[in-house]
């Protein structure tokens, strides 16, 4: 939407005190933030409601989270969500192209690297092969899949806390264990690509990256390849308007976006030669998208066994990343910090 003067000051002070707030959280241990209780016990909608004076930008801050957190505002912890913030190194870093989170693309898409690392693991990476019970002894873990047993020293599980809490654990897991993989939900959101014969926004001078307060996707990228051909729109459709895209047929959900494309960069966006959408929380093995969040009360009260070992199991996945928490970084750097713990177990 197109920002009024005071609407656009409003939007820089409340970012700003967005980022003083987020910088007085403890990275690494946000329940040990000064009056982290407090803050853990509001939303980030309540925030809002006392920190931005406008209702423009009100609803323009609920757009971030609907596609970082697949959430509303009234449903994150203002807590973690400063610890979210804190991570990236400020809310602009999320949300931004050059020198942010939205900067690089993989060419050929990022499942490749999964691909390449597969390619060198070989005959270890078993498939269609499904953790569905891990049972601890004092100095062996087993875990076991529908076809097959494994047994080990220690086992790193790198599933979103709402996935862990699909697998059997014997012993079980500790009470606050359990409760966070039961007290965080994943977030809700759509992916939806239109494809057409070239980037037709960049003749009008567009860039194709667009914030819509009106949806249903509310974020749109151009994702078109180096070579410029075919055209790509990508838009995010999350929370509160991809539970409603998910009452709809194939058919309601390809025109409500597009309908989103046409307000945004014309008619020429209504007919695509192509349209893929891919439904994360349909998804049996993913559950939503693109992290499970907190909401209010989880971190203080349960946020110490994200990351805490529970016996020879150690735990890693994006959700446990103090850094980039969300993003293909925060896995990567939370598969480093297992195996090192692992390691060390073992030395």
């Amino acid at each position: 939407p197109r920002l009024r003067p005071l609407a656009l000051l409003d939007a820089g002070q409340a970012m700003f005190r967005l980022d003083r707030f987020a910088r007085r959280v403890e990275r690494e241990e946000p329940w040990r933030t000064d009056r982290a209780s407090e803050s853990d016990s509001e939303t980030f909608a309540a925030w809002i409601e006392r920190n931005v004076y406008t209702q423009q930008v009100r609803r323009l801050l609920a757009v971030p989270c609907k596609t970082l957190w697949g959430a509303e505002p009234e449903e994150l912890s203002l807590l973690y969500t400063g610890a979210y913030v804190r991570g990236a190194g400020g809310l602009n870093r999320l949300l931004d192209t050059p020198r942010g989170a939205q900067e690089s693309r993989f060419v050929g898409g990022p499942n490749l690297v999964a691909r390449r690392v597969a390619e060198e693991l070989g005959d270890r990476v078993r498939l269609e092969s499904p953790v569905a019970r891990i049972e601890q002894a004092e100095h062996t873990v087993r875990v076991r899949t529908p076809t097959d047993d494994f047994l080990a020293r220690r086992t790193i599980v790198a599933l979103p806390p709402p996935l862990v809490d699909k697998i059997e654990f014997d012993p079980p897991l500790s009470a606050e264990r359990q409760a966070l993989n039961q007290r965080m939900p994943m977030g809700r959101l759509m992916k939806c690509f239109a494809v057409y014969p070239e980037p037709f926004w960049r003749d009008d001078g567009l860039s194709g990256e667009a914030v819509s307060d009106s949806g249903p996707a509310t974020i749109t990228f151009d994702t078109s390849p180096p070579s410029g051909s075919p055209g790509a729109l990508l838009g995010f459709v999350g929370a509160a308007e991809a539970d409603a895209l998910a009452r709809m047929s194939d058919a309601e959900r390809r025109e409500a976006v597009l309908e989103g494309f046409v307000r945004l960069f014309g008619p020429r966006a209504a007919e695509p030669d192509d349209w893929i959408l891919q439904d994360w929380p349909a998804e049996r093995w993913s559950g939503g998208g693109p992290v499970a969040y907190m909401p209010p009360g989880v971190l203080t009260d349960a946020g110490r066994a994200l990351r805490e070992p529970s016996g020879l199991v150690h735990w890693a996945g994006t959700e446990t990343a103090t850094r980039w928490t969300g993003y293909m970084d925060g896995a990567v750097r939370s598969g480093e910090r297992a195996a090192e713990e692992v390691l060390a177990a073992l030395d």
